[in-house]
């Protein structure tokens, strides 16, 4: 996600707490608020993704692979 967009999410909240928002606007605000959380999810699983578990008998595990949750 880029600056601009992360602006503009910001940009809409203080208009929100000031003098609220046309239903455009909450529309758009509400579509730049999923973009940026799909983004941190990710953001984080890539993360995570690349991280190794040294398991008790020695062996080095994916950390992906001991991962059993649903992919979003």
């Amino acid at each position: 996600m880029d600056e601009k967009k992360i602006q503009r999410i910001n940009e809409l909240y203080h208009k929100s707490k000031e003098k609220g928002l046309t239903e455009a606007e909450k529309a758009e605000q509400q579509e730049l608020r999923q973009e940026y959380i799909f983004a941190m999810k990710n953001n984080l699983r890539s993360i995570l993704n690349n991280i190794d578990i040294k398991e008790a008998d020695g062996s080095i595990t994916k950390l992906e692979t001991k991962d059993r949750t649903p992919k979003v």
